[in-house]
Formats: structure tokens, sequence, C-alpha cells
């Protein structure tokens, strides 16, 4: 069979168009149909259905895809279940911004019409996710797709809910939250991104109702204290011992309320007395709860005084902080204003400052659960997190959880199943309606978002019903890919959540990876106007050359900076393999899978590139398991490029381009088998041009997206040829260096003398002159252990050997001493080094003897080295 060579260029654009979908028609992503196959299981990070993926979304799936790929390629039974969020609060507030611009709000529409829109939205931002998925190459199993409002999940979500409820897990109560008054709804802790902000203090005195003085009160949201109904002391701080039980004036509203003692003012604080607004912060809430104070919201939901904040009514909460200082400073209550600067609460959907607002909401108690997930992370089946440091920071977190406020006041999301009684205000949860429909209102709010994806390892594999073939085959997963930042979010919830409802761990290891940054390492943002489009990059440079890119990056845990020069150099190593793919498939001509034969003799190229492929195998190999694969990458890109671009496919040629029948059909084949072998270790990286390649390669099957991963083959190492290949490079580089130095261009035949101290060498080297002639075009080749360094030549110390080119007239001594003593202080700075790691008695007695050994065999190379150098040094001085 004629092989059909690649185009002179690569084109990424040709290369991946149309790809993708001959995978889905072939249906080469479904799991194994051999049920003996071990189980391999990944479920997809659901994406928001709010806009596009960006490169974050992009870095997370290709892991994803990476380990999903390489798994199936050996033989497991693979699934990798797609699916989206439908993102409430982020979803609604999309869907409202689009309305707003049309003139309509949600009210206008009512909840049943809004929610059809957002439907629509659903579906129109669905499809752009998939086109996306596609174009990055992601071998997902698009019959198994989920999404958070599917009925199969709703049922999960609701039978939680109700379980939680009857646990005593799940309360209805009045407690302060964060309240975000631009999107209106309840958020949680990590709903919150505290940013510093110029503020101030404001000193407000407060009257003694008696006359005899007054307090004076700091606060940094005056606006708040029209819902003061007390001020505190600590019961301890002397200053104020004879205040307690007396009253003071609230200004501005003329209203007594009560000073009271409770420890938790800090009388080092300030003036150590502080203002007690229930309503409108958490931790006086908790004092007016001890104190049975009444609590005073002056503030709507929007963020807007309300009638209780007399005058300042209707006014915006920030408006009304203005008017009611300038009346504080008008009334001569305002003392001073104290400039500073302050964390201050934003909603991270929304953006606005949060308020601290008391509120009727459902929460989850979260003490029993955050305890359980803490003891299974010291059994057997914790859940491993890459990097390590990881487990830390989550098992902090569950220990200083909070209750968790699970409704939103929103209409997108999964409603709260419990209903209210009309007449008697008694309250049902369940997982159908009362019957008696008619005498029951359902709770107007929804769930948070986390609430349901919290479920996602299990209620995707079609819990609660746990007979279901997907979740006693694929559940618990194998592996969670997610960014740092939804530690708390989601993988800390999906833990506890599946430990309570599943008995067992969702999923047997987390790798964590860090977050893009732009070039200058600052986090993309619109507002920095520094975000990239990975489609955009793929329109560029390929998917393949993105992936590799993403890929390589970094180590688990760590961020990553993009940059167009690294996409660059993504492309061109992508293009190194391209030509490479190119040389052997125009020099295999009519090779046929039959034709392939490997136990041929073999040159020493042959079984040094035989022995570095089982290597690589190996490694990389080993880097995936640990999910280092940026270590793997530089792996595979040091063998393609260094080991068999440039000096394998060089040293083919030599027998290509000869009269050996038998030797070119063994060098065809290994050529053959070691493209084969690498494209089968760069497909779960870079599919689409590895695909493309090995279809023009003999092979068989249908697609190396099910072909089998590279094994190492034992009987092809060969510890002896890789030694003296690696003599033999040295000496090739030698060469070439001394040649550079003195403008001697490699198409000069030049003497070259290689004075050995080693019997292995010498006979390694005289049995492969060929290569030495091809690579180093001697005139004069001379092979001896009994040379005399001639007195004008350059030379280089080898391990095993000495080489001597006689450049008489292009020389100079004194430039060739200074060059000779840089070397010289190298292998003296070399023999330091590892003499004084053997020095080292804790690294002698406790490293392995191997790794020992290593070492003395370095120090003996480098001595010898070293005495090689000085002695030339010597000699060149002798004849100055």
């Amino acid at each position: 069979m004629l092989m059909e060579n690649l185009p002179t260029k690569f084109n990424p654009q040709e290369v991946e168009a149309g790809r993708y979908q001959k995978w889905l028609d072939q249906d080469l992503f479904k799991p194994s149909e051999d049920k003996k196959a071990k189980p391999y299981s990944i479920v997809i990070p659901p994406p928001n259905v709010t806009g596009k993926l960006h490169l974050g979304h992009a870095w997370d799936t290709t892991l994803q895809d990476m380990i999903i790929r390489q798994k199936r390629m050996q033989g497991f039974d693979t699934l990798w279940l797609p699916g989206m969020d439908h993102a409430g609060i982020a979803t609604q507030a999309k869907v409202e911004e689009k309305l707003r611009e049309q003139g309509v709000s949600r009210y206008d529409l009512g909840r049943e019409k809004f929610v059809d829109k957002v439907w629509e939205w659903k579906e129109e931002y669905a499809t752009h996710i998939r086109e996306q998925w596609a174009k990055l190459g992601l071998s997902l199993d698009y019959k198994r797709e989920r999404f958070t409002l599917d009925d199969g999940l709703s049922d999960a979500v609701r039978k939680v809910f109700v379980a939680l409820y009857e646990k005593d897990l799940i309360y209805r109560g009045e407690y302060i939250i964060n309240w975000d008054p631009k999107a209106r709804t309840a958020l949680s802790d990590i709903e919150v991104i505290h940013k510093d902000v110029e503020g101030a203090f404001y000193h407000v005195n407060y009257p003694l109702t008696d006359g005899s003085g007054s307090l004076e009160i700091a606060t940094t949201r005056p606006e708040t204290m029209l819902g003061d109904t007390a001020i505190a002391v600590h019961p301890d701080d002397a200053r104020y011992k004879d205040l307690v039980g007396k009253t003071a004036i609230l200004p501005l509203v003329d209203k007594e309320i009560p000073i009271i003692a409770d420890s938790y003012v800090d009388m080092e604080f300030g003036t150590g007395a502080v203002k007690i607004t229930p309503a409108h912060d958490p931790n006086d809430f908790e004092v007016g709860n001890r104190h049975d104070l009444p609590r005073v919201n002056v503030m709507n939901d929007d963020g807007t005084m309300n009638d209780l904040a007399g005058k300042y009514a209707g006014m915006d909460r920030f408006a009304a902080r203005k008017a009611i200082v300038s009346d504080l400073k008008e009334a001569g209550y305002l003392l001073n204003v104290e400039k500073m600067v302050h964390s201050v609460g934003h909603s991270e959907r929304s953006g606005v400052v949060v308020e601290p607002r008391l509120s009727t909401q459902w929460f989850v108690k979260m003490a029993p659960l955050a305890k359980a997930a803490i003891e299974n992370q010291a059994t057997d089946d914790k859940v491993e997190f890459f990097p390590p440091r990881f487990n830390q920071t989550f098992l902090n977190w569950m220990d200083n959880v909070h209750d968790w406020v699970i409704s939103r006041q929103l209409w997108w999301g999964h409603r709260i199943p419990a209903w209210y009684n009309k007449q008697t205000g008694e309250t049902y949860v369940g997982m159908e309606e009362p019957k008696d429909i008619e005498n029951w209102e359902q709770d107007p709010d929804v769930l948070d978002t986390w609430f349901s994806s919290a479920l996602w390892p299990f209620s995707t594999m079609g819990w609660p019903d746990t007979e279901s073939e997907d979740y006693k085959r694929y559940f618990p997963t194998n592996t969670l890919v997610t960014g740092y930042d939804i530690i708390f979010f989601w993988v800390s919830r999906m833990i506890f959540q599946s430990l309570e409802f599943t008995h067992e761990r969702p999923f047997e290891n987390v790798l964590i990876h860090g977050l893009i940054r732009d070039e200058q390492g600052r986090k993309m943002s619109k507002s920095l106007g520094n975000g990239i489009d990975p489609m955009d990059v793929i329109d560029q440079y390929g998917a393949d050359a993105l992936r590799w890119f993403l890929s390589n990056g970094s180590a688990p845990g760590q961020d990553v900076r993009f940059s167009y020069e690294k996409m660059d150099a993504a492309w061109n190593f992508i293009n190194k393999i391209w030509n490479a793919s190119r040389f052997v498939i125009m020099n295999i001509e009519d090779f046929t899978k039959a034709d392939l034969d490997l136990t041929g003799e073999k040159t020493v190229a042959d079984r040094w590139i035989l022995t570095r492929l089982n290597e690589t195998i190996e490694k990389v190999t080993d880097l995936f398991d640990h999910f280092e694969f940026g270590e793997a990458g530089r792996q595979l890109y040091n063998f393609v490029w260094d080991d068999f671009c440039d000096w394998y496919i060089e040293m083919s040629k030599e027998i290509l381009y000869g009269d050996d029948a038998a030797a070119q059909k063994t060098t065809k084949s290994i050529l053959v088998h070691v493209l084969d072998q690498t494209l089968r270790l760069l497909h779960p990286i870079m599919p689409f041009v590895t695909e493309e390649i090995w279809e023009k390669l003999p092979h068989e099957g249908e697609s190396l997206v099910v072909a089998a991963y590279p094994v190492v083959e034992s009987a092809n190492n060969d510890e002896t040829a890789a030694k003296g290949m690696e003599v033999l490079k040295e000496l090739i580089r030698s060469v070439r260096n001394v040649r550079a130095e003195v403008n001697t261009p490699l198409s000069k035949p030049i003497t070259l003398l290689i004075k050995t101290s080693d019997a292995n060498v010498d006979r390694f080297l005289t049995e492969n002159t060929s290569y030495i002639e091809r690579f180093c075009n001697p005139e004069e080749l001379v092979i001896a252990a009994d040379i005399t360094a001639p007195d004008l030549a350059m030379s280089a110390v080898l391990t095993g050997a000495e080489i001597y080119l006689p450049l008489e007239g292009l020389i100079d001594i004194k430039e060739e001493i200074k060059r000779l003593e840089k070397e010289l202080a190298k292998w003296t700075g070399e023999v330091k080094r590892v003499q004084g790691k053997l020095a080292n008695e804790r690294f002698v007695n406790n490293a392995p003897e191997t790794v020992v050994a290593e070492e003395r065999a370095k120090e003996k190379d480098y001595l010898e080295k070293q005495a090689a150098v000085s002695d030339r040094i010597e000699s060149l001085r002798t004849i100055q």
C-alpha cells in the first residue's frame, strides 16, 4: 500500500476540520463494551449556562480529557460525563440584564413567563458550550449529558432536602445573612468577595437620658444607626459600670435605648462602647438574642431605606448615609470623621456592596456534616488531594464552617419543596405537593445553586436509584479536576453530601490547578480588559497547540501565565513533530503493517532509540498517574525534539541512503514503531494532529482514540547502547562546538584524534566510525589509547576519552588556555558538589544503594575530566 504523505506545511485548521465529528460518528467516546475492564470515571465540573467558556475552562477540561483519553487507551472502561449548571443567580442576572435592555423587568413578565425566557437562554448558551467543547476536542459521552434542572437531578435535590429536613439538619429561621440588594437575594459567605475600599469611622455622641453626659460611639455604617436598639459595654469595664441599666437617646430618632453589659465588647477598641443593631449586624444579632432586644430592620430588600427610617425612607442606603451624617453634624452629634481603608464584602455575581440583613431563610446545619467529612479524611477511603497541601485547606474550612444559608430569593432554580398552610401556618416539607393544594402556598424561594451541584457526582449517575447501572459501575468517580478557587464552594460540599447520602467519598482524587493569568501575572478580568478567548487562540494556533500549552504550563496547584510567545513555542513543537513524521512517511514508501520487523540486526542508534523510548514511556506513564503533566510534557518534548528528531532521524539516514536492504527494513520498522508509540504517548494531549499523522502510518484499528497506550518492552532495553550513544553524542557535540569556536564549517574536513582511556569506549567508537565520519567530517580519524596530544590543537574531554583537533594556524594558544580554564572550573565545581554529597553521612546511609553508586560513578568521571583538562592546560603552557 502506498502511504499518503503529509502536506509540506502543518495547517491546524485543515488537520482539525471535521475530525471531531468523525470521532462522534464512530461513537468512540462511549464506555467500553468489555465489562471485565476496570471502570474509570470523571464528571465534568458543569459550566454555568451564562456565556462563553474562558481559558480557565479550557485548562480544566483539557486536563480531564488528557486523563480520560489515556485511561481509555490503557483499556479502562471510561466514562467522562458532560453536563451544565443552571447557575441560579448568575443566569437570572444575565437574563434580567437582557430584559432591561428591552425595557422589561421579570415582574412585568411574571414568574412562569420569566422562567420560560431563562430556558430559552439556557438552550442558546448550552449550544455554544457544546460547540466550544467540540473545538477543544473533548472526548465526552454526550449520550449521558446532564443539566442540574433535569427531572432526575431535581428528584435527587428534593430527596436530599426532605431527608436533611427530617433529620433536623435543615431548618428555617430569622438570622442575619449576606444580602445582595441588586439581585435581591441571600448569599452564602463564600459568594461574598472582600475588597479594600475607602471608608470612615463616624464618631457620634449618644446623650444619656438623664442629662449626665454622653457616650461616644464609632460606626462605619451610620445609615444603620436608625435601627439601633441598645448600647453595649463590657461587664468588666470600670468606666461604664454605673451606666449599665440606664438609657441613652438615639440621635435623630429621639428614642431611648438601654445600656447593656455584654462580653462581646472589646474594652481596648475605641471607646469601649458600641451600638447594637440586631437587624443589621451578625454579632449584634447574637447580642440582641442574649438580651432579648427588638430587631429593627430599616432597609428594603433593594438597598433603599424603609418606613422605619423616618424621613430617610425611600433613599438609597448610601444617599441616606450622606444625609444622616450631614444631619448629625448640623445637630451637633457628629464628633469627627476618621478616614480609613477597610475590607467590604461585595456580591460575587452583581458586584454591589453586600448588606448584612435580618431575613428569614432556610439553612443547613453544618456541624454534623462537617464532622463526618473531617473524620473520613483520617481513613483509607479519604479523598486524595493533589497537591496534598490542599487537604489541610479543606480540613481548615470544614473545621470552621458556619451553617449554610441555602434559600435564594430568585425565580430560576430548584423551588424549595416546602408549603405553608394558609389557615394554620403549618409547614409541610415533602417530595410531592400537599393533596389539598388549594389550602397551601409553596415557598417562593429557590435553592442555592451549590445545593444541587453538591450532588453532581452521584445524581448524574442515577441516584437516588441505587440500582442504576451507571451508579453501580461508575460511582464513586475516580478523579475530579478543578481550580483551587472553588474548594469551598463545591469540592467540600460534594464530599459531605456524598458521605451523608451514599456513605462513600464522591471521588478518589482531586486534582487542583491554579488560575490562568496574563503575562504580567494579573488575574484575567473584564475590568482589566486582559481576557483571552480560547476559541480565538484555537483559530490562530489550533486546539492541539493550546492544549499543549495548557498541559505544560505549571505544576499542580500553581497558576500559569498565558502569552502568545508560549503559543508560538507550542505551535513550533507540533510543527517539528509534523516535519519529522513527514520524513518518516516519505521514506517508508510502500511499507505495510506486515513489513514491520524489529527482529533484524540493529545499529547502536536503533538500540539506543528503543531504550530511550522505553524510558520515556515509563516516566510519562508514572508522571500521568501522579498528575505531573508539566514534567510529563518535558520528557516528551526532550524525547521528540532531541532524541528522535535531532539524533535518531539524522542517524537513520546513514542506513536509509545506503545499499543494505535488510538494514533499511529494520531502520524503517524502527522509525515507524517509534513514531507510532510517540504519537500514542502524545495523543491524550494533542489528539487532532496525532490522529492525522497516525492514519498515514501502517496501523491496525479504527482510531488512535481507542488504540493501545504504549507499555515498556523490556526486551528492547540495551544499556550498553544507551551509554555508548551518550559518548558518541558528547563527541559529536564537542567537535561541533570546537568547529564553531574557530569558525571551521562542517563542510571543511579536519583531522580528528580521539585518545581513549576506557577499553569499552575505544571499542564502541571504533565500531561506529561511520557516525563519526558522517557527523564530524574528518579527513583523518585516529582512535587509540596512546595518542600524544599535538601542541597546537583544540581539545575537549569526554567520558572515557579526550579529543584533539589539530588546527595549526587557526588556534590562539592564549585563548585556548582561557577556554580550558573555564572548562576546568566547571569540572572542579562538579567534583566539589558530588564529593560534598558523598561526604554527607545522612545521604550515604539513607539514599538507595543505586543512587549512591551513581554519585560515586559521577565522582570518578568528573575527576578524570578535571585531571585531563588540567594536564592539557599545563602542556599548552609549556609551548607558549
